[in-house]
């Protein structure tokens, strides 16, 4: 029998998810993106989940060609665009839309030979500065592409740095709507941050918003608000079962480096999980998880393939957890209580999006 962790994807929760973002902004398409194998999720998983979107935003030719195997017809956009001249091959056959944010993928273009013009988006690096033409080579970039034969419609895209906190958005999509104002073209703005703090703002939500880690139930800006308050719901959960405890006196130590002490009599519990299954070796005592439902917290160093936690709550609710138990690391429970990933990730000093894309090859995914 193979080790007792597993993930599970919950597709009505993808579903939920998308539903929310929506309604969010009603007027304006929605890509799902499925970047970083559906962050973690896998692709394949998340499609039924998420079919009802208006199209797919990822990076890589290979995702893109999985998408296209599941029957998907409509849009798929590649977010960084193609890296070298013959990946315009593939997005001529597998029908792609592409991101272009740089001279050398015009260039690019330019040399291209192909029946099918193709379908842009521009990208301006309104204040990320990552990819993106500056402002003030948005219009001569948008020139050049428009006078291309192998260009059809090109759509006008940028992406948020500060949607998530105090700074906003409101210099970027100035300086966004500004350059832009008399092309033709959609518009593409949001990101989840933009989607659910701003969208209030017609020029904000545009044509199409991309949502990416509100779909899988991580609040975009945690703490400030988690997903309780955005309505949002956990799509992985992470589980796994007690395989041992221990009876603790006062002074005994736990793990490597007996970086926990025990300062009373104890019961502790340890769990089949580890840094080998990708959960955070960084993560440290008193980290949230549940025990057969029950919130309680981890103890000392996290191991390659165990943890230990403190049993100590489960024992005060009357509920003698032992070998066997279920434990959640994250996600939803069995009996329906929820631990969000983003409490897992601020205790491990960092962010949702990190713990759903590190699980390992090891551990077992189910789709529910």
């Amino acid at each position: 029998m193979p080790r007792p962790i597993q993930a599970f994807v919950h597709t009505d929760a993808l579903r939920h998810n998308l539903t929310r973002m929506r309604t969010a902004a009603p007027d304006a398409r929605v890509w799902a993106v499925v970047k970083a194998n559906a962050y973690g999720h896998g692709i394949e998983r998340v499609f039924e989940g998420l079919r009802g979107a208006d199209g797919f935003a990822l990076l890589d030719l290979d995702e893109a060609q999985r998408l296209r195997s599941l029957g998907w017809r409509g849009p798929v956009l590649l977010l960084e665009g193609v890296f070298e001249a013959r990946d315009l091959e593939l997005c001529s056959r597998l029908d792609l839309w592409h991101t272009v944010h740089c001279d050398e993928q015009i260039d690019m273009l330019s040399r291209h030979k192909t029946q099918v013009p193709h379908r842009i988006f521009l990208k301006m690096n309104s204040g990320m500065n990552r990819l993106g033409f500056t402002p003030t080579r948005f219009r001569s970039a948008w020139t050049r592409l428009n006078q291309l034969p192998q260009v059809d419609e090109i759509s006008l895209i940028t992406h948020f740095s500060d949607a998530d906190g105090p700074r906003g958005i409101a210099e970027q999509i100035a300086t966004f709507t500004k350059t832009t104002e008399d092309l033709p073209g959609e518009r593409s703005t949001c990101n989840s941050a933009g989607l659910l703090r701003h969208a209030h703002d017609a020029a904000v939500a545009a044509d199409w918003v991309r949502p990416g880690i509100a779909l899988y139930g991580s609040a975009p800006d945690f703490p400030e608000r988690n997903i309780a308050q955005w309505d949002l719901q956990p799509t992985m959960s992470l589980r796994s079962r007690l395989i041992g405890t221990q009876d603790l006196q006062a002074g005994d130590t736990v793990g490597y480096g007996s970086s926990f002490a025990a300062d009373v009599s104890m019961r502790i519990g340890l769990v089949a999980c580890g840094y080998a299954d990708g959960y955070p070796r960084h993560c440290p005592t008193g980290t949230p998880v549940l025990v057969d439902g029950v919130r309680t917290r981890t103890l000392g160093r996290v191991s390659m393939d165990m943890i230990a936690v403190d049993l100590t709550p489960c024992d005060a609710a009357g509920h003698v957890a032992g070998f066997g138990s279920e434990v959640t690391l994250w996600g939803k429970a069995s009996n329906g209580v929820v631990l969000p990933i983003d409490e897992v990730a601020q205790a491990a000093g960092t962010v949702g999006y990190e713990l759903m894309c590190a699980v390992s090859s090891r551990v077992g995914f189910t789709q529910n």
